[in-house]
């Protein structure tokens, strides 16, 4: 009995596998034969028709490389020293920065990386946000320092603060640089 079914399930098996070769057979046929005399026709009109002209190619001029040979001088987006001077009053061995004191967060930022966000005002006093460029925003009022130049903030509004900046002047001196950050805004 056992036996029976297993002889059962062979034909069946060999059956489904004859069916389909007779179609697979079939459908092959069916893209070959007589009837593609249209489509040998278009080819052959295709084949018939002028070929097109194509367009030269453009002609070039060759890449003309530049060599930035100032890369040791003041960058052209700073005042020059002379203009600095001129503003405040040139160089003087009175004014230093204070050297002694703990160092605030946003010194760690150059000012050009800075901008203002908005501000709020808490128990009287004007805060200004501050965003560090790196996605942090820092409250900052009167007398915080800020930049790698030793900014210090010396007034605030709603719209910008003013920050001074001790520079070297070049000469074993100091010199006051003024500075503004603006409220940014975003559309």
């Amino acid at each position: 009995m056992m036996l029976d079914k297993i002889s059962l399930r062979l034909n069946i098996t060999r059956l489904s596998k004859l069916v389909l070769l007779v179609v697979t057979a079939g459908v092959l046929s069916a893209c070959g034969g007589a009837n593609n005399g249209d489509l040998t026709q278009y080819i052959a009109e295709t084949k018939r028709r002028p070929a097109g002209a194509i367009d030269p190619l453009p002609s070039f001029t060759p890449y003309q490389s530049f060599t930035y040979s100032a890369a040791t001088k003041r960058s052209p987006f700073q005042p020059p020293v002379r203009a600095i001077e001129e503003f405040v009053g040139g160089g003087s061995a009175d004014i230093q920065p204070d050297l002694n004191r703990v160092r605030e967060f946003l010194e760690n930022f150059s000012i050009a990386s800075l901008t203002m966000v908005g501000t709020l005002e808490r128990e009287g006093s004007l805060w200004a946000l501050i965003d560090d460029g790196r996605g942090g925003i820092h409250r900052v009022r009167k007398g915080n320092y800020l930049g790698r130049d030793h900014g210090k903030i010396v007034t605030a509004s709603q719209n910008q603060l003013t920050v001074l900046e001790l520079v070297s002047d070049g000469l074993d001196g100091w010199i006051e640089r003024p500075r503004t950050i603006e409220l940014s805004v975003q559309e």
